[in-house]
């Protein structure tokens, strides 16, 4: 469990850059990145997945950036706060091992929440302002502080990694015979672990 990240994002193509970034980050330095598309099984309910994933997982990365009005009747999409707000519930009214679990929470600007998600003022949220290698040196820095490693990359080197982890992925993806489109987030996991053990043998 005390490896375990649950991560808590948009997963549309807009958001897709700085999710990649997040999940880089949370492998490369040490930790196993979990979230609702680590299974595809139509006999388990959405949410049930969700709430085994935030169990098993001491740590959570939430970010609530991506509430913006959409559809038709256009209406907010709240899915990341209730999933942020299922975390919170667990720390607080959990057992000894859920009362361990510690929140970063992310959004574009600072103080943006508290137009729509209030009652979490105090907070300490980071703002990324849509930048990929800001999220992911947030990220980073944040989990030093939960790592027992002695030897843990900085946020500024993994942000240099990640930028020729993109550079050389398509050509990765060629190799395994994947398209960007095919790529699963079990595929993108195990090849940032590859990566992260040596990107010569990727």
């Amino acid at each position: 469990m005390t490896r375990n990240v649950f991560i808590n994002c948009a997963f549309d193509n807009q958001f897709e850059p700085i999710f990649r970034a997040i999940v880089f980050a949370v492998v490369r330095s040490g930790f196993q990145a979990r979230c609702a598309l680590e299974t595809d099984d139509s006999a388990e309910n959405r949410f049930a997945k969700i709430q085994r994933i935030v169990e098993q997982c001491q740590l959570g990365i939430h970010d609530i950036s991506r509430t913006e009005v959409d559809g038709d009747p256009p209406l907010p999409r709240f899915n990341m706060p209730l999933e942020l707000g299922l975390f919170l519930g667990a720390k607080r009214y959990g057992d000894l091992r859920q009362r361990r679990k510690r929140a970063l929470v992310l959004d574009t600007e600072k103080y943006r929440y508290q137009k729509f998600m209030s009652d979490i003022a105090g907070q300490d949220i980071k703002s990324h302002g849509g930048d990929p290698s800001t999220a992911l040196k947030d990220v980073v820095n944040w989990l030093r502080g939960h790592s027992k490693a002695s030897q843990f990359p900085g946020g500024n080197l993994v942000a240099k990694e990640f930028v020729a982890f993109e550079a050389a992925l398509p050509r990765i993806l060629d190799a395994r015979s994947l398209s960007k489109d095919d790529m699963t987030f079990g595929d993108y996991v195990s090849i940032v672990a590859g990566w992260a053990t040596g990107p010569a043998t990727t």
